[in-house]
């Protein structure tokens, strides 16, 4: 019965993850990971967790996100490196 329920709970986390943070191709991982690390930073910036991925611009060397912040109408534009690290956080519709 143990061996079942690991391999369920083993399934089940397999399950959850963006299987293109995986991807054989560099760039694809690279998009997966700004993308999450994108939303976490607006999230984190804004304490509202209901940022999420509007767009995406890729760009060379350098791709553009923009997160939308539904319940405050606000969008981001989270600049990433070509390996999907953040380096740039703007407020779009900053007053």
């Amino acid at each position: 019965m143990r061996p079942s329920l690991i391999l369920c709970a083993a399934l089940m986390a397999l399950a959850a993850c963006d299987s293109t943070e995986f991807d054989a191709d560099p760039q694809i991982r690279a998009e997966a990971k700004g993308s999450r690390k994108c939303v976490a930073a607006v999230r984190n910036q804004t304490g509202d967790a209901s940022a999420a991925i509007n767009s995406v611009l890729p760009r060379v060397e350098i791709t553009q996100f923009l997160v939308d912040v539904p319940s405050s109408q606000g969008r981001w534009l989270c600049q990433t490196d070509d390996a999907g690290t953040p380096l740039q956080l703007l407020e779009l519709n900053a007053a």
